[in-house]
């Protein structure tokens, strides 16, 4: 079934200049990019993003994080899409990803670890209006 996901190349992989290779990785996995942009979230945009997470010891390094410096987001399309994505993503631990997913490749850390992706489309509807009115979607 075809479905979209929401994806954030996250400031670790940017300031790496990893970008590239993650889009080919998952180009190269069947995802076709819907729209696509460099940005640089605000303290409120990344606190309203994972608002999910407010209550976690984790989120206040997380927005500081994910303001740290610009990010990619994406909203991408291909049959079973949020799946295929998290397993493409590996474990949200680069050590525990599996050899060939981009955290293993990329990540470096717990913390800094490549890539966000949606966890199921629901939310990946969610994600992607945050960042994308539906009219810049292709």
């Amino acid at each position: 079934m075809i479905e979209r996901t929401f994806t954030i190349i996250k400031p670790d992989s940017v300031e790496n200049r990893n970008t590239g290779s993650i889009i080919a990785h998952l180009e190269g996995e069947g995802f076709t990019i819907l729209g696509g942009r460099m940005t640089r979230l605000t303290k409120q945009q990344a606190e309203g993003f994972y608002a999910v997470h407010q209550e976690r010891p984790f989120y206040n390094d997380l927005v500081a994080y994910m303001t740290s410096g610009p990010v990619w987001v994406m909203t991408l399309e291909r049959d079973n899409a949020v799946k295929h994505l998290r397993h493409v993503m590996g474990a949200t631990n680069p050590k525990d990803a599996e050899e060939g997913t981009i955290r293993r490749q990329y990540g470096e850390s717990i913390e800094r670890n490549a890539i966000h992706g949606s966890d199921s489309p629901e939310n990946a509807a969610i994600e992607q209006a945050f960042f994308f009115p539906a009219a810049d979607l292709l």
